[in-house]
């Protein structure tokens, strides 16, 4: 994919998907890597990102790359909204929805849709992982949780 797509479409997927303040830094040193070879490995197209837009001290520079070209490639957001909408109409009365997300798109979808669904939402602003539980998984730190109930008749 990365070998294929357009600048305007690497740029756009990158702003998107993956929220990058650098897409179109990023889109253009993918687009000028691959004119002199095929990118082939993760760590090739890591290094790329990483001479486009320097060192952050927030993770590593090419992880919203990776994240946006993933979500890209498996659809997330459709697949989350097909998710939803589902698991919304399986619900039995007085029965409840809990989603986490990681991502703030993924976050902002459901919000939205728990609003506009019907259900009655149980968490007004989304549960966070304590300070104590993202200091045992560093990888909570994003998780966002966001619950509703569907009403007993």
């Amino acid at each position: 994919m990365v070998n294929t797509l357009s600048l305007e479409e690497l740029y756009r997927i990158l702003r998107d998907l993956g929220e990058e303040k650098q897409a179109w830094r990023i889109a253009k040193a993918i687009v000028e890597a691959r004119r002199k070879k095929p990118i082939q490995t993760t760590t090739e197209l890591a290094e790329i990102v990483r001479q486009a837009v320097g060192f952050r001290k927030a993770g590593h520079p090419a992880r919203k790359t990776f994240q946006a070209l993933r979500m890209y490639v498996n659809d997330e957001l459709s697949a989350l909204e097909e998710f939803l909408a589902q698991a919304a109409q399986a619900l039995a009365p007085g029965g409840r929805l809990v989603v986490i997300t990681f991502h703030s798109l993924e976050d902002r979808l459901v919000k939205r849709f728990l609003k506009a669904s019907g259900l009655k939402v149980l968490t007004k602003k989304p549960v966070l992982p304590s300070p104590e539980e993202v200091a045992q998984n560093p990888r909570a730190r994003s998780a966002k949780l966001r619950a509703a109930e569907k009403e007993a008749l």
